[in-house]
């Protein structure tokens, strides 16, 4: 995380000192700000997190959820902040529908301990 306070840039109006931050630090700073206003945004910012999560897990949800969302996308022609995020929510349960439903077909699980990577390999591939 890198909080850079203040750093002054060069803008139309002049020399400005502005506080700057990476995007870890953009959502540190989200995370602790206390009003209300903030909670629908640490809120979406939880359930991506935890999304990410199981993508980590069973890394093809993150591929069906991407084809199922931009499929859904394309045929709505959505657009904004709040239809997209809707787009991307019926997308995961249509990936998460399909995951039950081979799962319950094969008698398998698709995500085991034997077949995703240990963290080391994962932040390897990540980058």
């Amino acid at each position: 995380m890198q909080i850079a306070t203040p750093l002054s840039i060069e803008t139309a109006g002049g020399t400005q000192k502005i506080n700057c931050a990476n995007t870890e630090g953009i959502f540190r700073i989200i995370q602790s700000i206390p009003s209300p206003k903030a909670e629908p945004f640490k809120r979406w910012l939880a359930e991506v997190g935890y999304e990410r999560v199981q993508e980590i897990e069973d890394p093809e949800l993150a591929t069906k959820r991407t084809r199922a969302t931009t499929e859904i996308t394309q045929t709505d022609n959505s657009q904004g902040f709040d239809k997209l995020k809707q787009d991307a929510k019926d997308g995961g349960m249509i990936a998460g529908d399909a995951k039950r439903a081979l799962e319950k077909k094969t008698g398998k699980r698709i995500s085991t301990s034997e077949n995703y990577l240990d963290m080391p390999e994962i932040k390897k591939r990540l980058k």
